[in-house]
């Protein structure tokens, strides 16, 4: 069971840094795969991490851009991996869904959680599944936020 008072992750990426503009690569103007991040201050007994991913800038409410969870405890999370299960994004799918606004600058939140548990949930769970498994079992949890806005004129994916 988890602590009440929970301890903060450092989560970090080569790519961009807290605030800053998630390169192309990592969008839907790019190859579109998840970003490298890094992770820090994993507490002692944790036994798998989760990562939502979400922008809360869409006109239609959050859009889940990435569920993630049972990761083997590690400190880096390479691009273009899954090394977990993936729950549905918004779009409908599973798997990584890189950054596409359709107008304007989005904010990119990567949410990533050390839990005291593995989650029993089915490949595809949605985030309200993932976040009730999550509940009295995150031992810390932190938070990388990126910024995009579509270089091209081109309709969103």
């Amino acid at each position: 069971m988890a602590t009440e008072q929970r301890e903060a992750l450092v989560i970090s990426s080569i790519a961009f840094e807290h605030g800053g503009v998630i390169p192309v690569q990592y969008t839907c103007e790019g190859s579109g795969v998840n970003p490298p991040l890094h992770i820090k201050n994993i507490p002692h007994g944790t036994q798998s991490l989760a990562i939502i991913a979400e922008d809360p800038d869409t006109s239609k409410g959050v859009f889940d851009h990435w569920l993630l969870w049972n990761i083997p405890v590690v400190n880096h999370i390479a691009e273009n991996v899954v090394p977990g299960i993936s729950g549905t994004n918004s779009s409908g799918k599973t798997g990584y869904h890189p950054p596409c606004p359709p107008d304007g600058s989005h904010r990119y939140f990567f949410y990533v959680f050390a839990l005291d548990n593995e989650l029993q949930l089915s490949a595809g769970a949605h985030k309200k599944d993932m976040q009730q498994a999550m509940k009295d079992h995150i031992l810390a949890s932190g938070t990388l936020m990126g910024r995009y806005q579509r270089q091209k004129n081109t309709t969103p994916a």
